[in-house]
């Protein structure tokens, strides 16, 4: 199992940015992509972005398209989330995710993103 490990959350006024980081460790040889969820209070969790290991294929939910950037350090398991023009509604907890199939089976502990008005 992939060990996910991420950074870079915090408090924000609106209109700024941030980086979130994630490290994967322990069995990264069979992912296959990773990406990033979140969720807010009383929301279902989100897929908002995804790259592929293969192609560097990304992929990027309508609510954030265009705002954020989803990339991945080559030859290190690093994959970051750049965040710009954030919004009081992209407060929530941002979650890591590896896959190893179609599937995202392995999750980070989450970071805390809020952004104020």
């Amino acid at each position: 199992q992939v060990q996910l490990v991420e950074s870079g959350g915090g408090l924000v006024q609106a209109g700024g940015s941030l980086r979130l980081s994630c490290a994967a460790s322990g069995g990264t040889f069979s992912i296959l992509g990773m990406g990033w969820f979140r969720q807010a209070p009383g929301k279902e969790r989100e897929y908002i972005a995804g790259i592929s290991w293969s192609r560097s294929t990304v992929f990027y939910g309508a609510s954030v398209k265009g705002r954020f950037t989803i990339s991945r350090d080559n030859g290190k398991n690093i994959v970051y989330l750049q965040m710009n023009s954030l919004r009081p509604e992209d407060t929530a907890v941002y979650y890591c995710a590896a896959r190893h199939s179609a599937q995202y089976t392995d999750w980070g502990q989450g970071t805390q993103v809020s952004v104020s008005s």
